[in-house]
């Protein structure tokens, strides 16, 4: 039975590697870092450890209007900084408004406003508090911003999924054109949280990785030595339409949204089940969708932190169901997005499709792929056909999500299963 459809038209991001699309993707294949030293330089008296982070390449207040830039927390001016690049990208679509939606998510919000403002009210008392703090911190509030300024009335939606938020907002957009409710959905993720407080938090749980002395090396995805993951800031924003009304208006497709998993390990609230179960039921919800058998996959972008027991865990389930598959981890190079990851990494999905292109994984030729990961790990970038690209995100509580995106080439002529 004939299946509506999701095409990617439009394409935008402001990573730590790039301050667009064309930059991001251009380094990321150059085998670039992104990842900076002697970040949050001015705590140091509150005891933090040396931190390396994946800041953005550009301030996105520089973007933006300077007072609209003003009167957004930082994870809000990156959503529509992207969501900009996306629209134009996609030749801004002439579409009914009550048929286009706005699904973004995010890990935590606008947690750098609500850090300094609760700094302001203990040291000048309330009547010193901005009267926008409320809407600069609430986690929605990017999805609604870009619902406004694009004028998307059929929806506004925030999943708040840890680390798949992004992948979510994704994964819900296009369901939410396949059950025609919308005919193009601005989607993606955000999250700008390299504080005191989340770093603090990590590495009180070991979370983050010891190689700190050269910035550049300390995301190390699938090595021998990893040792945790490096906290990253961004946006990534996809425009998504239906097929249909993409062909209309004749617009150039970058991919094919073909399917998407999710499911839950219902296990713990930071560690993934050790049988992998919920990653392996995201990846085979996603090829049922997307109508596609394993061996159709050309390579798997990886969520792949650089936890030493994380890696394992998602090789394992990778295996399970691909069995020794080509994998690739952007995270070497772009750090850990959180709510961001999981968009950030479906747009590289899209590039790989579009351009026939696997990105290389840092940091891996002197120390080499952990013996335990028996996956085949990119280390140089690969020019090859990318017919099909599975990309992985996975967060605390358990919550999986697998994307699937094909190449748009034929698309017009595409039929798959029914489904959500």
């Amino acid at each position: 039975m004939h299946r509506t459809e999701v095409v990617v038209t439009g394409l935008g991001a402001i990573t730590p590697l790039g301050a667009d699309v064309a930059s991001t993707w251009n380094a990321l294949l150059a085998g670039e870092s992104g990842i900076r030293g002697s970040v949050l330089r001015e705590h140091e008296g509150v005891g933090l450890p040396d931190t390396v982070a994946g800041t953005m390449a550009v301030d996105p207040a520089g973007l933006l209007p300077p007072v609209q830039a003003r009167r957004l927390d930082r994870s809000q001016q990156a959503a529509l900084a992207a969501a900009a690049e996306a629209w134009a990208d996609a030749g801004a679509p002439e579409v009914d408004q009550n048929r286009l939606a706005s699904a973004i998510g995010t890990g935590i919000g606008g947690v750098r406003t609500l850090l300094k403002e609760d700094d302001v009210l203990e040291a000048a008392g309330t009547r010193r508090v901005s009267p926008r703090t409320v809407p600069m911190l609430m986690p929605n509030a990017a999805a609604a911003l870009i619902s406004i300024e694009y004028g998307a009335r059929a929806g506004v939606y925030t999943p708040v999924s840890a680390c798949s938020s992004g992948a979510e907002a994704i994964a819900l957009g296009a369901r939410l054109i396949r059950a025609g409710e919308a005919d193009v959905v601005i989607a993606g993720g955000t999250d700008a949280a390299i504080t005191p407080i989340t770093v603090a938090g990590f590495a009180q749980a070991q979370a983050l990785s010891r190689h700190t002395a050269e910035p550049a090396s300390a995301s190390r995805p699938f090595a021998t030595d990893r040792s945790g993951f490096v906290l990253g800031e961004g946006a990534a924003v996809v425009v998504l339409e239906s097929a249909d009304h993409a062909n209309a208006r004749r617009a150039r497709v970058h991919a094919v949204v073909a399917g998407a998993g999710i499911a839950a390990d219902a296990h713990h609230i930071t560690a993934p089940a050790a049988d992998g179960s919920g990653q392996i039921s995201a990846m085979r919800k996603a090829l049922a969708q997307a109508g596609l058998t394993p061996g159709q996959v050309s390579h798997i972008n990886a969520h792949a932190t650089g936890t030493p027991a994380g890696d394992v865990a998602e090789a394992h389930a990778i295996r399970e169901v691909f069995g020794c598959a080509t994998v690739t981890a952007p995270k070497a190079a772009l750090g850990h997005l959180f709510g961001a990851a999981g968009a950030i990494e479906a747009l590289i999905a899209c590039l790989s499709v579009e351009h026939g292109v696997i990105p290389p994984t840092r940091n891996l030729t002197e120390v080499g792929v952990d013996p335990d990961i028996n996956l085949d790990v990119v280390t140089e970038r690969r020019e090859v056909p990318q017919e099909a690209v599975l990309s992985n995100s996975f967060g605390f509580g358990g919550q999986n999500v697998s994307l699937i995106v094909t190449s748009g080439r034929h698309h017009a002529s595409r039929t798959a299963p029914t489904g959500p």
